[in-house]
């Protein structure tokens, strides 16, 4: 029978001690740029740190609301549209002396602008209990130093904007659930049994965050076809894979479905989108809390398995 297992979930250990910055309290506060190298912000020995005073946009997300005039007076909400986030972040950089200032204050700007051509970096924050959040940033505008007497010779300070398409923070740790097939048996050894050709199976995913999560699927052949199906809503989906180029999944062979944007790719980077039952086919989101969902694969045979995987959101850091 196929079995579910909770996710594993190791905390990241902070890397500097926790510092209290206004708006989220106390955390340490790291900078991830595009090529993974880490930027302690909160590490007050360094050479660089981030001010308190002045650090805005780690609150709730910003929306614009759509209403329509009521014959009754006042208005009625019709939209909610959430809008990209703004944070501003100051920074102050220093140096031993003039070179070495110089050099840190290089490094960092460069770490910070190249997300401009090299795809976003990561705020994270991560709390004294080892959890941690992270929001996608871009580099808007700001490191300009004070221009002031004294500033830019082994210190000086930015007042940096970061641009966030996706306004939510998520959660570092992604939440998983595992299901697969169990291994045959015999039907009359040591008595009478069965034996499914369908990893088939009703679970409820918990989403412990704020707003919705458009999930990431994993699924490991041998497999004919797949499909998942939302029973609260009734939405679902369905991936033939014998509809398309690629043909049924082998043992070991894998596809990865994403919900946002849609995509379905096999692991050796074929499109698969075509096997999805269009028009149909609705990929649907996880709302916060518990959603009944059903996995189901035909022609599963041992090693046949199902991975849902999703980071939750949150409104604030």
């Amino acid at each position: 029978m196929p079995i579910i297992t909770a996710p594993v979930i190791t905390p990241e250990v902070p890397e500097t001690p926790p510092v209290e910055i206004p708006e989220i309290g106390f955390a340490s506060i790291t900078y991830v740029d595009p090529t993974g190298h880490r930027w302690p912000m909160t590490d007050l020995s360094a050479d660089w740190y981030t001010l308190a005073e002045g650090v805005s946009g780690l609150g709730a997300a910003p929306y614009e609301l759509t209403a329509d005039p009521h014959p009754r007076g006042g208005s009625r909400l019709r939209h909610v549209q959430p809008q990209a986030r703004t944070i501003v972040w100051p920074l102050l950089v220093r140096g031993a002396d003039h070179l070495v200032f110089v050099k840190n204050w290089r490094d960092l700007a460069r770490a910070f602008t190249r997300t401009l051509r090299e795809g976003p970096g990561w705020l994270e924050v991560a709390r004294p209990d080892g959890s941690g959040r992270r929001i996608a940033v871009y580099y808007s505008q700001g490191w300009d130093g004070r221009g002031q007497t004294a500033t830019g010779i082994t210190w000086d300070s930015a007042v940096v904007t970061l641009w966030c398409e996706n306004p939510y923070w998520e959660d570092v740790q992604p939440v998983s659930v595992h299901r697969e097939t169990g291994t045959g048996v015999d039907y009359l050894a040591p008595y009478p049994s069965v034996s499914s050709s369908q990893v088939l199976g009703a679970t409820t995913v918990m989403n412990p965050g704020d707003v919705d999560v458009w999930p990431e699927w994993h699924i490991t052949g041998p497999a004919t076809s797949i499909a998942f199906s939302r029973e609260d809503t009734g939405d679902a989906f369905t991936l033939d894979m014998q509809a398309t180029a690629h043909g049924a999944l082998l043992a070991g062979q894998t596809v990865t479905i994403s919900t946002d944007p849609p995509r379905a790719r096999s692991g050796t980077g074929e499109n698969l989108v075509s096997g999805l039952n269009w028009p149909e086919a609705v990929l649907w989101s996880l709302p916060p809390g518990e959603t009944p969902v059903v996995f189901q694969l035909n022609g599963a045979a041992a090693g046949s398995a199902v991975d849902l995987t999703f980071h939750p959101r949150y409104e604030t850091a």
